[in-house]
C-alpha cells in the first residue's frame, strides 16, 4: 500500500463495497516452489469475513493446500497517468492515480461437494448484473456439468486484514484535483479512465 496516509483514509465500508463490486483479483502465495499467483473471481460473504473462489485442479497453488496457507489478494480498480499540465499550476510532477484494496488472510480448500454451491452463488452474483434472464448451472446437461466440476476445486479465504489505497489527487486543492479529473475523463491513459475520473471527483475523506 502507498506509504502516504493521505491516500489510505478510505472508510472501511467503502473498501468493502469496492471489493464486492470488483469481485476479481490477484491471489498470491509463498510456497517452497517460490511465489505463486492466480487471477480469480471472488465472492465476498455478507459479513465480509470470507471470500469464496475456485481454482482449476491443475493450479500449482492447490499442491500446497494440505493445510491453510497465508495469502494476499489484491483487488485493483481504475488507474491512469496524470499529466502535470492538467493541474493548471506550476511546479508539478507526473503521477499515476489508482484504487486498490489488499486483503490478507488464509486460503484453504473446501470439501469438493461444495463446488456447485460456490459456482451457483458466484454466477448468480454476476448474472444478476446483466440485462437478461440469468444463466444457471441447471441449464447444463448433468453429465457435462459433473465432468467440468471435477476439474475445479472450491476454496475459501478467511480475511484477517484489509488495507486500501485510493490515490486520487486528494493531496491537491479541490479546484486543481477537479481540473485533473476533467482531463482524465476526456484524454486519460490507463484503464477505465472515465471511472477513475469519477473517483477523483469524490475521493475518500
Amino acid at each position: 500500500m502507498h506509504p502516504n496516509q493521505t491516500y489510505r483514509r478510505t472508510p472501511h465500508d467503502r473498501a468493502i463495497a469496492f471489493v464486492r463490486d470488483r469481485a476479481f483479483g490477484q491471489l498470491t502465495m509463498n510456497s517452497p516452489d517460490g511465489l505463486l499467483a492466480a487471477h480469480v473471481p471472488v465472492l465476498l460473504s455478507d459479513n465480509a469475513a470470507t471470500l469464496d473462489l475456485h481454482l482449476v485442479r491443475s493450479n500449482p497453488i492447490l499442491r500446497h493446500l494440505s493445510d491453510p496457507q497465508p495469502i494476499l489478494l489484491a483487488i485493483t480498480g481504475p488507474d491512469g497517468y496524470v499529466s502535470p499540465d492538467w493541474y493548471g499550476v506550476d511546479d508539478q510532477v507526473p503521477t499515476w492515480n489508482y484504487a486498490a484494496v489488499h486483503l490478507h488472510g488464509t486460503l484453504e480448500k473446501l470439501p469438493q461437494d461444495q463446488i456447485r454451491d460456490v459456482l451457483d452463488r458466484q454466477s448468480a452474483h454476476f448474472e444478476s448484473q446483466l440485462p437478461k434472464p440469468p444463466w444457471t448451472t441447471a441449464k447444463m446437461t448433468p453429465e457435462v456439468l459433473e465432468k467440468m466440476m471435477r476439474q475445479i476445486v472450491p476454496c475459501q479465504i478467511t480475511i484477517t486484514d484489509i488495507q486500501s489505497t485510493f490515490k486520487l489527487n486528494q493531496n491537491k486543492p479541490d479546484d486543481v484535483r477537479l481540473r485533473a479529473a476533467d482531463a482524465m475523463a476526456t484524454s486519460g491513459i490507463g484503464t477505465e479512465t472515465t471511472q477513475l475520473a469519477a473517483l477523483m471527483r469524490t475521493p475518500p475523506e
